[in-house]
């Protein structure tokens, strides 16, 4: 996975600023985490930054991001040199992980949807549960386990379709395509939503909440509510809030 990450750090750094990113999943994501003031936040597969500068521009006291790419954490770097925000970037793998810290809140867009097994969901919520105070939460935008293939090329017009080879069962690689300024490919995997509460509830978590994405306003008001309906109507990805 670092390897091709690697390939596509540019690419993957570019993509951040569809619409859909940025009236969909930024909006949905915020909502959830509320006020960041003063707040501690370990940011997993932080990517080149993008939300982890947003968290300082909101407030946050302390910010930690990790990925798993060199090439995506040398953009994290080189934003971070451009301009200073105190924001420490980490090179690892969250399956790996363990516990580096003590934070109100662990964050992550797009991490769980790459576990390729129950198993490998596991770690990766023991490493977030090992890293969150008591009465911390975990929040995170995933891919939605729920959405049926049939809606998966209803996106196309926002700038990304999925893509899969075989039926869903558990650990079926599903190829996301997107096709912005370059095309550029990368896998997830399917897991259930029944197993990812299994492995919310096995590590601890005493509740778990999940979040259909919202549209803002600017939003709506930039490109219509009709132009957001294949999306709302295919949920391609969901939120997650889980409370330690």
């Amino acid at each position: 996975m670092a390897s091709n990450y690697d390939s596509i750090a540019k690419e993957y750094k570019e993509s951040k600023e569809l619409p859909i990113r940025l009236h969909i999943e930024a909006y949905t994501y915020f909502n959830m985490l509320g006020n960041l003031a003063g707040k501690s936040i370990l940011d997993l597969a932080c990517g080149e930054g993008f939300y982890s500068r947003k968290f300082k521009d909101q407030g946050a006291a302390k910010v930690v991001g990790v990925d798993i790419s060199q090439k995506i954490i040398e953009l994290a770097r080189e934003e971070e040199t451009r301009k200073f925000q105190n924001i420490e970037y980490i090179l690892g793998d969250v399956l790996e992980l363990g516990e580096i810290g003590s934070f109100d809140l662990v964050v992550a867009s797009y991490l769980l949807n790459y576990a390729r097994s129950p198993e490998e969901l596991l770690k990766m919520c023991e490493s977030i549960f090992a890293n969150l105070k008591p009465g911390g939460r975990f929040v995170t935008i995933n891919n939605n386990p729920s959405q049926a293939p049939i809606s998966y090329l209803k996106t196309e017009k926002y700038g990304f379709i999925k893509s899969i080879d075989s039926p869903l069962i558990e650990g079926t690689p599903i190829k996301y395509t997107f096709i912005n300024n370059h095309k550029f490919t990368f896998d997830n995997y399917y897991l259930s939503i029944p197993t990812h509460e299994w492995a919310f509830q096995s590590v601890g978590f005493k509740e778990v909440r999940w979040q259909s994405p919202i549209v803002s306003p600017d939003g709506i008001k930039e490109f219509g509510q009709e132009f957001w309906q294949d999306f709302l109507d295919s949920v391609p990805i969901i939120g997650i809030e889980c409370f330690k």
